[in-house]
């Protein structure tokens, strides 16, 4: 029966059979207009994707099944442990074995090899050992004696930045420097307000539940299982056969399911390194788990920042000018933060960028590497200067909005309007602190931006048995953010099946290849492979299933677990018995146009908070946060949802309670555990408000796990300063700098 409309963009009609009240009658419904190859379609033209999916993994995590590489035993295992430096500089002279050695069940101790025998942080691991169990693992590395030489050590960032400051690194790396110094001063010096302010952020820890852990199941030969939490499946082999001294080929990684990893954990390090070298010296299996305390020590960390800026802004709120000087704090590492004026443009600019090198640990990638630490600077820099100007906040920012991609503005604009809505803009105080009574409420915004693009690399098979199950395999890993979820889901919605139907299997290296999770990068390197896979799977069964239809292949639609043509069709279970004896296996991989990348632009997002201050205590309670994100198609509403929610709340911890403490004198960190490394529990997580931004309609699949944390912080400090009238400039928020200024006030 022929239509009298048109399709919509992107879709095409077919004609399916529907039965009602008995009586066959013969409608037409729009699919995917895939003729030439596969394709998303419209966003709000799915039937499972771009829906609230439960997650596939709950269960299993729910009810305690789920399996982390900490749970992992096998038969014969030793237990592994490192004994870490107590001083933050130091030469080692003497390391004395014997003792540790000659305890009963303990079946290897090892010094480790140091360039010039020398530590640079407290947590360096120093020696290493395996026992029977974990307890003598405990009593060997306390047996153990280490002559230290202390040398000179820095850990504080101002002392870093003094000309004497004891040297950290071999080798300095040089400054950057972007943008013409003279042109953007001579700009400043005609600007209607100029503003010099310096803004601080420190070290922050990735706070993974699971531990850096690895278990090299090895008892000699030529082969080995080594199972890691790590967030990079296929770098298990690589590491582990050098060590094991084995080809490559012959080393299954496996990762069942892993306890966070926010950027720390692509590799196994060094914890795989010593697990496998003693597997290797003794031919049997070896676990290796850090301590909390060494995970806050040696795991990595999130650098902070010092960022002096100077801005010049014009009374219609054009922002002319900046010079920008950007301090990250990497410890002995390189780690730097997002360049400035961050989101937003002027004409005039100049950067210099370097690190300040102190003796800490390295920092590493931490959700959204360098952003958070940028963002909340320059966005408490665009509030201060749209209060010097008389001028709302969010017309500030609107007016300054960068435009180096056609998507910011209008994103931004609308997602900005979205949050003032959500959050209640309109009962902010345009004066700071003129609450009445001493529990003071205020409104604070800010906005951010993250690639979450994709790439090749990642071979997923999916395959269909003659008794019509289904399943998806690759040998990617699920790092909590639902990577097995949407593998079912592309799948069903594909091949016309409920949810359920279809099966993964993931984490292992045997499986199809796939890329490490970082960057926002796996939903739009993984999913497109995926709905290559189940497409060519659909052709393959369409192909099989048309003549028993009498139907063109191309005519043959799969839904409600149908495959249906030419008015005829067949249910999924007796199509599948026209499949050869072992069923099919098709294999897809990852195929341009299917995920986001430089020309459709970047992921963007908008946070706005309201705050509680009680000016008596300097207390602050964030009442409620909301964040506004687009992503393209949203596979699972429900797990971006649940992203930008963590987002929030890890941003509140930037704000309010996160950072490393460090004794400048003794060079050693004092809240290397949970008991003391404060995070926002259960009592101070506010009302969230994660809002989807269907305004985007691109067709491609955009990685969101990293751009809900961007912005948060940056809102919360605005809130706080609207609330009360105190600017904080030096992250966390405590009561202690409410106070301070109340008090300079």
């Amino acid at each position: 029966m022929p239509t009298t409309t048109q399709p919509s963009p992107g879709m095409r009609f077919i004609t399916v059979p529907k039965v009602e009240n008995g009586i066959t009658t013969e409608v037409q419904i729009e699919v995917p207009d895939d003729t030439n190859g596969p394709t998303w379609g419209p966003n709000n033209k799915h039937r499972i994707l771009n829906t609230k999916i439960p997650r596939a993994d709950g269960p299993a995590k729910t009810t305690g099944t789920a399996v982390y590489t900490h749970d992992v035993r096998v038969p014969g295992m030793l237990f592994g442990r490192m004994l870490v430096s107590p001083h933050a500089h130091a030469k080692v002279t003497k390391i004395d074995l014997t003792a540790a050695q000659s305890i009963d069940g303990v079946k290897a101790v090892s010094a480790v090899s140091l360039p010039n025998n020398e530590v640079r942080f407290e947590g360096q691991p120093v020696a290493a050992v395996a026992a029977v169990t974990p307890e003598l693992a405990d009593d060997a590395v306390r047996a153990i004696v280490v002559q230290y030489d202390v040398l000179p050590h820095v850990v504080k960032a101002d002392d870093a930045m003094k000309p004497d400051a004891p040297k950290v690194v071999p080798t300095a790396p040089p400054v950057q420097r972007q943008g013409n110094l003279d042109a953007t001063t001579a700009a400043l010096a005609k600007c209607d307000v100029v503003f010099d302010v310096e803004y601080r952020s420190v070290i922050m820890h990735h706070c993974c539940l699971e531990t850096h852990s690895v278990v090299a199941d090895y008892k000699g030969g030529e082969s080995a299982t080594v199972y890691c939490s790590t967030q990079n499946t296929f770098s298990i082999p690589r590491g582990a056969a050098r060590e094991l001294q084995i080809d490559q080929s012959n080393v299954v990684g496996i990762v069942h399911h892993m306890g966070g990893g926010f950027g720390s954990k692509f590799d196994p390090g060094f914890v795989g390194q010593w697990a496998c070298r003693f597997a290797k010296q003794l031919s049997t299996p070896v676990k290796m788990v850090l301590t909390r305390r060494e995970e806050f020590l040696a795991a990595g960390n999130g650098p902070g920042s010092v960022q002096t800026f100077k801005a010049g802004v014009n009374k219609d709120g054009t922002l002319v000018a900046l010079i920008a000087h950007q301090h990250s704090l990497p410890g002995v590492g390189r780690q730097g933060v997002a360049a400035q004026p961050y989101q937003y443009k002027a004409e005039y600019v100049y950067r210099e960028a370097s690190p300040l090198q102190t003796n800490e640990d390295a920092s590493v990638a931490m959700r959204a590497p360098g952003h958070p630490q940028a963002c909340f600077a320059m966005e408490s820099l665009m509030d201060e200067l749209a209060e010097k100007i008389s001028m709302d906040p969010i017309e500030f920012r609107k007016k300054n909005l960068g435009t180096n991609h056609p998507t910011n503005v209008p994103t931004w604009t609308r997602q900005l309007d979205i949050g003032a809505k959500a959050i209640g803009w309109e009962n902010r105080k345009a004066v700071a602190g003129s609450d009445p009574g001493p529990l003071k409420r205020g409104f604070g915004c800010a906005i951010g931006a993250w690639g979450g693009g994709g790439s090749q690399g990642c071979v997923v098979t999916v395959t269909v048995g003659q008794d019509g199950s289904v399943s998806a395999v690759v040998g990617s890993q699920d790092l909590g953010t639902g990577t097995r979820t949407y593998l079912r889901a592309i799948v069903a919605e594909e091949l016309g099946l409920n949810y359920e139907d279809v099966h993964e299997q993931i984490g292992d290296t045997r499986l199809g290849n796939a890329s490490a999770s970082g960057g926002s990068t796996t939903a739009a390197s993984l999913s497109p492979a995926v709905k290559v896979a189940a497409f060519n799977t659909r052709l393959e069964i369409a192909r099989r299933v048309a003549p028993l239809l009498g139907a063109d292949p191309k005519d043959v639609a799969f839904a409600d677990r149908k495959i249906v043509g030419n008015g005829k069709s067949l249910d999924w279970n007796q199509a599948c018995q026209a499949l050869p004896a072992a069923g099919l296996s098709i294999r897809g991989e990852w195929a341009p146009g299917m995920s986001g990348d430089g020309e459709t632009g970047p992921a963007h997002g908008a946070s706005f908070a309201e705050v509680e201050v009680d000016v008596e205590t300097g207390h602050v309670r964030v009442i409620k946060m909301c964040h506004t994100q687009d992503g393209g198609l949203p596979l699972n509403r429900l797990a971006m949802e649940s992203q930008i929610n963590g987002g929030m709340i890890q941003s509140m911890g930037m704000a309010l309670y996160e950072g490393r403490v460090m004794d400048a004198d003794l060079g050693v960190m004092v809240n290397s555990g949970f008991g003391d490394y404060k995070l926002p529990g259960a009592l101070e997580i506010p009302e969230l408000i994660p809002i989807i931004d269907d305004g985007d309609d691109r067709q491609v699949v955009i990685g969101i796990a990293e751009p809900g944390n961007i912005p948060g912080a940056g809102a919360i400090a605005n809130a706080v300063y609207n609330a009360c009238g105190v600017r904080v400039r030096q992250l966390p928020i405590t009561p202690d700098k409410i106070l301070n200024g109340l008090n300079k006030a």
